[in-house]
């Protein structure tokens, strides 16, 4: 038996247990350079163990829905922030942990130019981006040891769109 995913849309309240939605939505918390520019504020908590905060950049090859969702990860030891260089909306698996395994996995859809930030432990998914281009700016943790942990479903799981 397949269980599905339903995409549904990427909110603040419905991620906030997984981590941070990352946008430019509302009014800036202040304006700077001579009021030319709105500074949206600290937007993420970034929680790093053991080593230090690092920009990368990953360029992803785009998925089609439905997919099968067959694995997801966590980094015990750092939060990971995820942040469009476009604005193509992109796929966001998230699921609770249940005793060190993954619960039931949730799916979002984000909206053109939201980016998240995984809590330091949170189970998720692969980046998904939908289309071209693919390219992320991406804090995460840089450090010695490893930070990796992955769990492959023992079920079929799909995602769709509603």
């Amino acid at each position: 038996m397949t269980e599905t995913l339903h995409l549904r849309p990427l909110t603040a309240e419905a991620f906030a247990p997984y981590g941070d939605v990352l946008d430019a939505n509302g009014t800036p918390d202040k304006l700077i350079n001579q009021g030319l520019c709105g500074r949206f504020h600290d937007r993420a908590t970034l929680d790093f163990a053991d080593g230090r905060a690092g920009i990368s950049l990953f360029k992803a090859q785009p998925r089609a829905l439905p997919l099968k969702l067959d694995m997801v990860e966590r980094h015990p030891d750092g939060s990971q922030a995820f942040l469009p260089l476009s604005q193509e909306p992109f796929l966001v698996v998230v699921a609770p942990d249940e005793n060190g395994k993954p619960g039931t996995p949730l799916a979002f859809l984000t909206a053109a130019g939201q980016g998240v930030n995984y809590h330091r432990g949170v189970w998720h998914g692969v980046l998904a981006p939908l289309s071209e281009p693919g390219l992320f700016a991406v804090v995460d943790r840089i450090g010695s040891g490893p930070n990796l942990e992955e769990h492959w479903f023992d079920r079929d799981i799909v995602i769709v769109q509603n």
